[in-house]
C-alpha cells in the first residue's frame, strides 16, 4: 500500500519538475512512510511513497522491466502475483525483485492493455510506456484504492489523494455544486466526478490510455447479472461448498505480506466469518482489533468479545467516546478528502490509529459482504416493496414490513403512516432502477433545504431516480430485480462512501492497508450468478454465508440480528448543550453567507434541534453532518490550504485510556 503521483505532458511542453513531484508525494507521506522514490523522462514524470509490505528490502518504486521501457508505480497489493510470476517466467520474463509489483510490468509487456484482466487485487497503477509514449491509468474493479487526475496547461497531474494535486498552484481550488448535490442525495458523486470543480477520479474497473495525443477511457469489468432469474441447478450444499472454497482462497492469497497482519473484528457476521477462515484454514496468527462505544445503541463489543474467545485470539477493543469523534472530526474530512453524512468514519480512523499503534500495517475486514451476498435491510425491503406494488391497495401486504422491524407492530398507526411515507415511495415504478433506494435516496435529499437559495437555484430540481439512472448502463433495466438493487448500491454507497471515506482514507489516514477478501472479484462474480433466494432465504439475509460459516461461528453470531455499523452523530458536537469551538465559527452567519452553500436562517433552526437534544431522527442527523462537513472541507481545501495546525488527535497517536484488552492469547 502506498501513496502515487505523476505528471505527463499531454502536448510538448517543459518536462516534469522534480521540484513538483516531490511536493505532491510529500502531501501523501501518511500512506507511504517508508521511502520515495521517482522516474522522470521529458514527458511523464512518476513518484511513489511506500509502505513496505511485500518484498520489504528490495520493491522500491517505481519498478521496471528487463530494458528499463516500462516503468510503474502502484498503490495496493497484487493478491496472487506468486502465480502470475510462475506463468510469466516461462515466457521469458526475468525478475528482478520479489515484489508483487514487478508482475505489472511484466504482464503488460505479455498482454498489453489486457493486463488488467490477469490481476487479482486491490489497485491504483500508472504505468509508463518509453517506446510507445504511452501512459496507462488503472483502477482495480470495484474501487478499493483512489485515482484522481486533473488537466492544467497542457498536462495531466493525477495522484492517490487530491491533496497532492492542490500543491500545484496552478491547479483551481473550488467545490462542485452539482456533485454536492449528488453526495447530499446518493451519499457520494457519481464517478468521475468528486466534489471539486474540475478534478476527476478514475472510475472503479477502467483504464485511461493517453498515447500521442490520443485518449481512451475504457471499462474492462463491471458487476454482470443475469436477465433472468437463475434457478437452482444443484444441491444447496454445492453453492455452500463453492462459496467456502472461494472464501478460504481469498483470505489465504490476501494474507501473503511480508508484516504481520491483522484483522478487524465488529462482532457481526462478516468480520467474524473472516477472523474464522484465518484461523480454520491457515497458519497465520491471527491478532484482532475492534471499536466499542459507551452508548449501547451503538455498541457489539458483547459480541465482538465472545468471538474472540470463541477464536482464542488477542483482541484489543478501543473505546470511542463523543468527544473523541468530534475532536478527530476535523482530521477525518482532512483524509476523506469529502463531505460525510454520519460520523462513523472517526472511530475507524481512531482505531487504525490503534493498530498501527501495535505494529500492524495490514488489517483483514469483512466490507462488501452486504452488497456481494445481500445482507442490507433495503434488499429485504425491496422484496417486500415489490410484492406490495403488484396490489399497491392492499392492507395485508405491506404488514410484512413488521417481519423486519417488530416495532411497527407495535403501534398500527404509526406503521400506517410509516409505509405511506416511507417504504411506499416509488410503488408506482417497481421498474425503476434505484427502486430498492428511492426511500432512502428521499430522506438524504431532504439535506437539500439548507442549500442557499443561489445553490437550489443552479442546482434545479431533480428526479432522483431518472438522475441517478443516467449514471448507469443501458441494459441495467434487463437485469434481475435484485441485481438492479445490488448493481446500484455497489456503484454509489460502496465504492462512492464505504471503500472510500470510510475504508482507505481512515485506514490510510495511519498507514495502514485494509484488505477485503469478500471483495474478490471471484467471489462477486460467483455470487452475481447465484439464485436470490441463496441470498435472501424468506426474509433471511446471506442465507448461503451463514450456512458456508456455520461449523465456524458460535451460533450467537450466525443468528444474531444484523446491527449495521453506526455511530453517535450530531449529539458529539455539543456538551452539555454547548457547541464545540468550530461548529460555532463554521456554522455562523457570516461564515455560512460568506461560502454561499447554505442557507444560515435554516442551519441555524438545525443547529439549535441539535443543540437541545430534538434533533432525533436520521434527517437532521444527515443534514447537520453534511453542512458541518461541507463547511469544515470548504475550510482546510478551498481557504485554508491545509490542516489547521490545533487539529487534535494525530495520526496513529495511541490514548491507552482507551483501550479495553478483552483476551489474551
Amino acid at each position: 500500500m502506498c501513496g502515487i503521483a505523476g505528471i505527463y505532458n499531454s502536448i510538448p511542453g517543459p518536462s516534469p519538475d522534480q521540484r513538483a513531484l516531490s511536493a505532491m508525494i510529500t502531501a501523501l507521506q501518511h500512506r507511504g512512510p517508508d521511502g520515495y522514490g521517482y522516474f522522470t523522462d521529458p514527458d511523464c514524470g512518476l513518484a511513489h511513497a511506500r509502505l513496505s509490505i511485500i518484498d520489504i528490502a528490495g520493491g522500491q518504486q517505481p519498478i521496471h522491466n528487463e530494458d528499463r521501457s516500462i516503468q510503474v508505480v502502484f498503490n495496493g497489493e497484487i493478491f496472487n502475483y506468486l502465480e502470475l510470476r510462475a506463468q510469466l517466467e516461462p515466457l521469458g520474463h526475468r525478475f528482478y525483485t520479489r515484489s508483487d509489483t514487478e508482475v505489472i510490468v511484466h504482464s503488460y509487456e505479455q498482454y498489453g492493455l489486457d493486463f488488467v484482466h490477469h490481476l487479482n487485487g486491490q489497485f491504483a497503477i500508472a504505468l509508463w510506456d518509453q517506446k510507445r509514449r504511452r501512459l496507462v491509468l488503472a483502477r482495480d474493479r470495484v474501487g478499493m484504492r483512489p485515482l484522481f487526475y486533473t488537466r492544467v496547461g497542457g498536462q495531466l497531474l493525477f495522484a492517490s489523494e487530491v491533496k497532492a494535486l492542490f500543491t500545484q498552484p496552478q491547479v483551481a481550488r473550488r467545490l462542485n455544486l452539482s456533485a454536492l448535490g449528488d453526495l447530499m442525495t446518493y451519499w457520494s458523486p457519481f464517478a468521475p466526478d468528486t466534489v471539486f470543480e474540475g478534478i476527476q477520479c478514475l472510475p472503479p474497473g477502467h483504464v485511461l490510455s493517453l498515447e500521442q495525443g490520443q485518449e481512451r477511457l475504457s471499462r474492462y469489468w463491471d458487476w454482470e447479472f443475469p436477465v433472468a432469474t437463475p434457478r437452482l441447478e444443484r444441491a444447496i450444499d454445492e453453492y455452500t461448498r463453492e462459496l467456502r472454497e472461494l472464501l478460504v482462497d481469498s483470505v489465504r492469497m490476501q494474507l501473503r505480506a511480508d508484516v504481520p497482519v491483522g484483522a478487524y473484528l465488529s462482532g457481526g457476521l462478516d468480520s467474524s466469518s473472516i477472523a474464522a477462515l484465518v484461523r480454520g484454514y491457515t497458519q497465520a496468527p491471527l491478532r484482532t482489533f475492534s471499536v466499542a462505544f459507551e452508548d449501547d445503541e451503538f455498541d457489539e463489543s458483547g459480541y465482538q468479545r465472545q468471538m474472540a474467545e470463541h477464536l482464542g485470539c488477542e483482541h484489543t477493543s478501543v473505546m470511542c467516546r463523543t468527544s473523541d469523534i468530534a475532536d478527530a472530526f476535523a482530521r477525518v474530512i482532512w483524509h476523506a478528502e469529502s463531505p460525510v453524512l454520519r460520523t462513523a468514519p472517526a472511530p475507524l480512523m481512531l482505531l487504525a490509529g490503534q493498530v498501527r499503534a501495535e505494529g500492524f500495517k495490514v488489517v483483514l475486514t469483512g466490507e462488501g459482504a452486504d452488497e456481494v451476498l445481500g445482507g442490507y435491510d433495503l434488499f429485504k425491503e425491496a422484496k417486500i416493496r415489490r410484492f406490495w406494488a403488484r396490489q399497491p391497495q392492499s392492507r395485508a401486504r405491506p404488514k410484512l414490513l413488521q417481519r423486519l422491524y417488530p416495532y411497527l407492530r407495535h403501534s398500527p398507526s404509526a406503521a400506517t403512516a410509516m409505509t405511506e411515507r416511507f417504504y411506499g415511495q416509488g410503488l408506482d415504478r417497481p421498474q425503476a432502477l434505484g427502486f430498492a433506494h428511492l426511500p432512502r435516496w428521499a430522506t438524504t435529499h431532504r439535506s437539500w433545504q439548507f442549500f442557499s437559495a443561489q445553490a437550489r437555484a443552479e442546482l434545479g430540481s431533480r428526479d432522483l431516480d431518472a438522475h441517478a439512472s443516467k449514471h448507469f448502463p443501458e441494459d441495467l433495466g434487463r437485469r434481475m430485480a435484485m441485481g438492479r438493487d445490488q448493481y446500484v448500491e455497489a456503484h454509489t454507497l460502496m465504492s462512492g462512501y464505504l471503500l472510500s471515506s470510510q475504508g482507505d482514507r481512515m485506514a490510510m489516514a495511519n498507514s495502514i492497508e485494509a484488505r477485503f477478501p469478500f471483495l474478490d472479484h471471484r467471489v462477486i462474480e460467483f455470487a452475481n450468478r447465484l439464485p436470490p433466494q441463496l441470498k435472501i432465504r424468506g426474509l433471511n439475509e446471506k442465507y448461503l454465508l451463514k450456512r458456508a460459516m456455520r461449523d465456524l461461528l458460535p451460533p450467537a453470531i450466525t443468528q444474531r440480528t444484523k446491527q449495521p455499523y453506526r455511530a453517535p452523530d450530531s449529539r458529539c458536537f455539543f456538551t452539555r448543550g454547548v457547541p464545540v469551538e468550530y461548529v460555532d465559527e463554521l456554522l455562523g452567519t457570516d461564515r455560512l453567507r460568506d461560502s454561499g452553500y447554505f442557507e444560515p436562517a435554516a442551519v441555524r433552526r438545525l443547529v439549535e434541534k441539535c443543540r437541545t437534544g430534538r434533533a432525533i431522527g436520521f434527517s437532521d442527523n444527515m443534514a447537520f453532518m453534511g453542512v458541518l462537513s461541507t463547511m469544515l472541507l470548504d475550510d482546510m481545501f478551498v481557504r485554508r490550504g491545509h490542516l489547521p495546525a490545533d487539529a487534535k488527535l494525530t495520526s496513529g497517536e495511541r490514548v491507552d485510556s482507551r483501550l479495553i484488552s478483552t483476551v489474551g492469547a
